[in-house]
């Protein structure tokens, strides 16, 4: 049975983890995301190493890996009953990141509503970013080549995700506002959808 999942997209540094989590602790939305399941994972494993050979480069884990280590998050949640698959909605943070991740978290997930964080000037995101990692130690962050390889990417595949979605449940938010801002607009969005839902 898949999960009722909501998504929240935007390019690296757009704010999607500090919404995220905010729009977590201010509704019943279970906040995952792929950036952080991936950070938990031990360097030393076979998952580590593998993750570690994409992200050091600014490139995308492949699909099958991204999807398998998601799904088995998922179903270690739902094991130790810290989701509920009937009742409880995720909130989706860096997955799919591909037009293949679609059909590939489909079984997984089902997808109702989904909240795209836009900024318009990218030296804004690199300003942020490059910030990010003095003050959370990132690596990914810290080399401005890296971080442009990361935006291309971003532009060039996971743009297309959203082409894969009915544009009726997509709700563009501006992301060069202030943090609060930004939040209280997807809120906003949020409360919007649940009253069509």
């Amino acid at each position: 049975m898949a999960i009722s999942a909501v998504l929240i997209f935007g390019a690296p540094g757009s704010g999607k983890g500090t919404v995220g989590a905010k729009l977590a602790a201010t509704t019943s939305l279970k906040h995952l995301s792929t950036g952080d399941i991936f950070r938990g994972i031990a360097p030393s494993s076979e998952s580590g190493k593998l993750l570690a050979s994409y992200s050091s480069k600014g490139l995308l884990v492949p699909d099958e890996a991204t999807v398998k280590i998601f799904e088995r998050y998922v179903e270690g949640l739902v094991n130790t009953n810290k989701l509920n698959p009937e009742k409880d909605t995720l909130l989706l943070d860096g997955i799919p990141r591909t037009v293949a991740q679609v059909d590939l978290i489909k079984s997984i997930v089902d997808v109702k509503h989904i909240f795209v964080l836009d900024i318009k000037d990218e030296a804004t995101i690199v300003a942020r970013l490059l910030n990010r990692a003095k003050i959370e130690g990132r690596k990914d962050d810290a080399d401005e080549n890296v971080i442009k390889n990361r935006l291309n990417v971003y532009k060039d595949s996971t743009a297309k995700v959203l082409e894969k979605y009915d544009s009726k449940i997509i709700s563009h938010i501006v992301g060069d506002n202030t943090p609060d801002e930004v939040f209280r607009d997807v809120l906003s969005a949020y409360v919007d959808f649940k009253k069509n839902a």
